[in-house]
């Protein structure tokens, strides 16, 4: 049986465009149902989004999730999640699934990073790669990447083959090929290098992609995404594009199925980076930005050719009481809120906005109810998936730029009422 009887499952097909303009609409196809595109894929980073059952997700109208092969890989173990039934089962999920490859985490981590790269450089000086304070856990050869475990110390070894072993045990509908991340402060060298170690990797990863699906035959068709890396330099994400969508496996003759979009983004320049890849990539194939949730950045990403994008920025910040509106994202915690008995948006239809307000969330913060939670991030989830279907529709109805103007004008006013 080759390699190929088992792709159709997943499939990616371009549905409508804004004008002239990058932004389109689509459908991605998977074992777990269809995702339409663009789409804002929630973070469960742990089989989990933070503080949400997978009822309250759905509910909020995410399509699909992404959870995290570090993570999994270091607790509860991906053999176990295999043995589940894999990630979707583990977790009660039903729908469309998503691992990244673990390269972003092994890395920032292992830099003192945690889990949050700059997107810009003020501060920093050439090649200070190492957070302030912190002690490198981690180490990159050709091979792979040795680190320590952020909850033990123990040590670990990632190379492309032991992450899609694992990606392969998770059983994602869509997962990543193993890279090396790199900082804005790298030298421009050491881009280089790095591009071109990813490139080698990505074909690692396709060779061992196509043997684990012929070894696991019957279990539903994952598909690959390349990782284009390349900083802040044209012509390094250029190539790296080039290099990515030339690459075939040596078993089957295929390419990735899509690609993936990462690496450090300065904020300022987030289009055009994007833009450059999307002149490179075939049109026929998925586009995912890996790490954006902000609504600037949302429409920016789309605008220039983005079909689908993950943070965890939503639910993070709904737990240190950060709230999105219409009218500009506030802080539900500090005093004026006190008394406010309206909800957190007016023109909101979350559960959160429909039973509570702004009043309750805050006595609920300050009380360190755990049920704040719970409620801030229903609402900040419902917020942004709802941001995309509305940039979604604007886009089949030909008003992207309307809308998404209307929009940004209104929410950087910064007004709360």
């Amino acid at each position: 049986m080759s390699v190929s009887t088992e792709q159709t499952d997943f499939g990616f097909q371009v549905a409508t465009r804004a004008g002239d303009g990058r932004a389109r609409t689509g459908v991605i196809s998977t074992p777990h149902g269809q995702i339409r595109t663009p789409a804002f894929i929630a973070v469960g980073t742990k089989a989990t989004v933070k503080a949400l059952t997978p009822e309250m997700v759905d509910a909020a109208g995410a399509q699909a999730v992404l959870a995290n092969a570090y993570h999994l890989y270091l607790q509860p173990g991906p053999d176990i999640v295999d043995a589940a039934g894999g990630l979707g089962a583990f977790m009660n999920w039903p729908g469309p699934t998503f691992t990244d490859s673990g390269g972003f985490q092994v890395m920032s981590l292992g830099v003192g990073f945690k889990k949050v790269l700059a997107m810009s450089t003020d501060g920093m000086q050439s090649d200070d790669i190492i957070a302030p304070g912190k002690t490198r856990m981690a180490t990159v050869d050709d091979d792979g990447v040795t680190f320590k475990s952020h909850i033990d110390g123990s040590t670990h070894r990632f190379t492309p083959e032991v992450s899609m072993q694992i990606q392969h045990q998770l059983g994602a509908d869509i997962m990543f090929a193993f890279d090396e991340l790199t900082t804005l402060m790298n030298t421009r060298g050491y881009q280089e290098a790095s591009v071109e170690r990813t490139r080698l990797w990505a074909q690692r990863c396709l060779d061992e992609h196509d043997r684990l699906t012929l070894e696991r035959a019957g279990k539903p068709y994952q598909a690959l995404f390349g990782v284009i890396q390349g900083a802040q330099y044209e012509d390094l994400r250029r190539n790296a594009v080039r290099g990515l969508e030339a690459l075939r496996s040596n078993t089957s003759g295929r390419g990735f199925d899509g690609y993936g979009i990462g690496g450090a983004l300065e904020k300022e320049n987030l289009g055009t980076i994007v833009g450059w890849c999307a002149d490179e990539l075939p049109d026929d194939k998925p586009r995912h930005l890996l790490g954006i949730s902000e609504p600037d950045d949302i429409i920016v990403a789309i605008a220039a050719g983005t079909d689908t994008f993950d943070c965890v920025s939503p639910s993070r910040v709904a737990r240190n009481g950060a709230i999105y509106s219409r009218d500009g994202r506030y802080n539900v915690t500090a005093s004026r809120f006190r008394r406010d008995f309206a909800p957190l948006d007016a023109e909101c239809d979350c559960y959160t906005c429909a039973h509570y307000t702004r009043a309750y969330l805050h006595h609920l913060h300050k009380a360190g109810e755990r049920l704040f939670a719970t409620l801030a991030t229903i609402h900040n989830e419902r917020f942004i998936i709802t941001l995309v279907d509305r940039i979604r529709d604007s886009i089949d109805a030909g008003t992207f730029y309307e809308v998404t103007g209307t929009f940004r004008d209104r929410y950087y006013a910064g007004r709360i009422s």
